[in-house]
């Protein structure tokens, strides 16, 4: 082993819900250990520090995309960027985490170096210089999509005199009063932005090629605001998110077994708040809830909008774009001052970082998920990649705190190096990895890892049934191999012959 140790047991990339998550965890489960967090940008928050779009809030409630270890306190459930961002200071500053936090330090590469038991990890600063840290074990939480692009569906403006915008990429300075706003897209979104615009725009079309399953619910969570009057804090947290995670799991499983009966649920809202006599066409997509993520619209704010005539929704193709507006395939001409391409996001792996292992380039599409945490035959290395059919935090916290029982169990036992060991011969059988039709999951599968159709060598979406393997089971499975450094020098065939 080398005389010197690397400068952080763990090196943690991103501060945004998935870093911040694990650094409480480390500090909760793994205090003899030290680490640092990297952070691309000047500010923590990723998601909720980058998006400014108007209303931006989470479309999970807050007692799930709130962490384990701390309850949320605000009355609203369905909560603002702003009120998230507190949210997370008052951890950083509470737990002692802000102080490891380097911020405007983008990753570029990280190679591990198995004769040092390290990753080497190179950083671009803000004035472009680049700076390196080693690291024993590597955790991204740097999200699921591309912080400097945004999905581009080549549209061409050049006939169109008006301003175009991309949620991403939100100008501060932006001007709507009074103007004719078109939103193109009927995702998350493009719900969200829609009735936020609608107070101040004179009106706002929301452009939809193919409709989506709204689910409308109260903005507050009654019985959590009630529970927190009757029983401690931490209690009536507990018990709601409990509630909430167990219900977006029936919810889920009945858009799968009885898709009629959900469909005619969600329409039964849409009428109770727009009328009998409503025309449910914009909001009847040609697939089931559930096969793409159902958007919230908290408060009825998006039909509220539309009753009050300050918004409708269009369905239809686009032709061309005009001088003061959108031409369709119809003929129909929709006027538009400012044009919204909330089209969606483009999936960006592992933070767009180059990982190489031993100076060869790893390849995430051709190794398999272990566990949703880490990666087949890649040593020291976890990641996040949130649930589709429920709130992105509850696999962070898991997974942070399955990682943590790894590193204690390294201490135990003085070693250095664990890895996933999957051997070439492995006969899995893969499994399609998201049964979602959303685009930006079907744009984005080519660059994704393996997922195959048995545990532990996939990416579950059931949080119930992943909380208590990776809580419960041996952190010693038979497939994670413990090694010390001055073993990594051996053929990684060798290693697998030992490991088996």
């Amino acid at each position: 082993m080398l005389a010197t140790a690397p400068d952080f047991d763990v090196l943690i990339v991103g501060a945004g819900i998935s870093g911040i998550g694990m650094a409480a965890h480390m500090e909760m489960l793994c205090p003899g250990r030290n680490y640092a967090i990297v952070e691309r940008r000047e500010k923590l928050g990723g998601t909720w520090d980058l998006f400014r779009y108007p209303g931006i809030r989470s479309d999970s409630d807050m007692h799930t995309l709130g962490f384990v270890f701390e309850p949320w306190k605000h009355e609203k459930s369905i909560a603002d960027a702003p009120a998230i961002l507190d949210y997370l200071d008052r951890i950083v500053d509470e737990r002692g985490i802000r102080q490891h936090i380097h911020f405007q330090h983008k990753v570029v590469s990280a190679d591990w170096r198995s004769d040092e038991a390290r990753w080497h990890v190179i950083m671009e600063k803000a004035d472009g210089s680049q700076t390196a840290m080693t690291a024993n074990f590597l955790y991204l939480g740097s999200g699921y999509y591309d912080y400097d692009e945004a999905y581009d569906p080549a549209f061409e403006f050049a006939d169109f005199d008006g301003q175009v915008v991309h949620p991403q990429f939100w100008p501060e300075d932006l001007d709507y009063s009074g103007k004719q706003v078109v939103v193109i897209g009927s995702g998350a979104t493009a719900v969200t932005i829609v009735p936020s615009m609608a107070d101040k725009a004179a009106k706002v079309t929301m452009l939809q090629r193919t409709p989506t399953w709204m689910f409308s619910r109260p903005a507050k969570d009654g019985l959590a605001n009630f529970l927190r009057k009757i029983l401690p804090e931490k209690l009536a947290y507990r018990i709601t998110r409990w509630k909430n995670i167990k219900m977006q799991d029936f919810g889920f499983k009945m858009a799968r077994n009885k898709p009629q009966k959900v469909k005619d649920g969600l329409h039964k809202r849409i009428r109770k708040s727009m009328g009998e006599d409503f025309d449910l066409a914009p909001f009847t997509p040609p697939y089931n809830p559930w096969d793409q993520r159902l958007c919230l619209v908290p408060d009825d704010d998006l039909f509220a909008a539309i009753k009050r005539g300050k918004a409708d929704v269009v369905t239809g193709r686009i032709k061309r774009f005009v001088k003061g507006g959108i031409e369709l395939d119809t003929g129909q001409v929709i006027a538009a001052d400012i044009i919204v391409t909330a089209t969606g996001l483009k999936l960006g792996l592992a933070g767009k970082i180059a990982v190489s292992n031993d100076g060869a380039p790893v390849d995430f599409s051709q190794r398999f998920y272990y566990k949703g945490c880490m990666f087949s035959n890649l040593p020291n290395l976890a990641a996040v990649f949130g649930y589709l059919n429920a709130s992105w935090t509850l696999r962070a916290d898991i997974n942070s705190e399955f990682v943590c029982r790894v590193l204690n169990r390294m201490d135990e036992q003085g070693i250095d190096t664990v890895t996933p060991v999957l051997p070439a011969d492995h006969g899995l059988e893969e499994d399609d990895l998201f049964d979602f039709s959303s685009g930006y999951i079907q744009r984005g599968k080519h660059i994704m890892p393996k997922s195959a159709t048995t545990y532990p060598w996939r990416l579950n979406q059931e949080y119930v049934f992943d909380r208590k393997v990776l809580h419960d089971s041996p952190v010693e499975d038979g497939l994670l191999a413990f090694s010390k450094s001055s073993d990594n020098v051996r053929l990684p065939e060798e290693q697998l012959e030992a490991a088996e």
